[in-house]
């Protein structure tokens, strides 16, 4: 369990933070930015929530996720605090229920006939505000993985790579159903 009694430490006044491992790092570190990113991603789903509270499955749907976030960022700082107090990863459980959660939301949507603009209603705009940091997040991770003396695990690029295609279906949903998604028209303003 987490236990936050002091906020500021001090520690990180040199421009380092510490892992999980207690490793220090430089905040601009791979590793860092990665989990760093998938922490942006994690506050914009946080603000698509203000407007999904009137749809309850849907909105602990994206609870779920903001919770599973969190284990993958504990993932990428390599923290020994997971249960049992064993080094903390994702699992492939994790991946397959966001799947599932993919196909549930996609069953209802309309087909799409062009490219989706960001945008809709507030909760869609934000949530492909979080796809778009999500996708970030991902290629840091890639690039994480692909350095020397780096790893990082494949539940957790799975997850994140499911986490970009499950936000995209539900910036759809959050749309109406679709019914809403703001169309590319290609050319149109030539």
């Amino acid at each position: 369990m987490v236990v936050l009694n002091c906020i500021y430490t001090r520690t990180g006044d040199d421009g380092t933070t510490s892992l999980g491992n207690n490793e220090r790092r430089k905040k601009y570190d791979p590793r860092v930015d990665a989990y760093g990113t998938l922490d942006e991603a994690n506050a914009a789903i946080g603000l698509a929530r203000l407007h999904t509270a009137q749809d309850a499955a849907f909105d602990a749907q994206l609870a779920h996720i903001q919770n599973d976030l969190f284990d993958v960022e504990a993932d990428l700082c390599l923290s020994e605090k997971g249960p049992g107090g064993a080094r903390m990863t994702v699992t492939d459980t994790q991946v397959e229920w966001i799947e599932a959660q993919i196909d549930l939301l996609n069953a209802d949507l309309a087909p799409l006939k062009s490219f989706v603009l960001p945008g809709g209603r507030p909760a869609a705009a934000y949530l492909h505000l979080a796809r778009t940091i999500c996708r970030r997040a991902e290629r840091i991770m890639v690039e994480l993985a692909d350095r020397p003396g780096e790893s990082v695990t494949a539940s957790s690029l799975k997850y994140v790579n499911r986490l970009s295609d499950f936000l995209f279906v539900a910036s759809r949903y959050a749309n109406d159903k679709g019914a809403a998604d703001v169309l590319w028209a290609p050319g149109k303003n030539r």
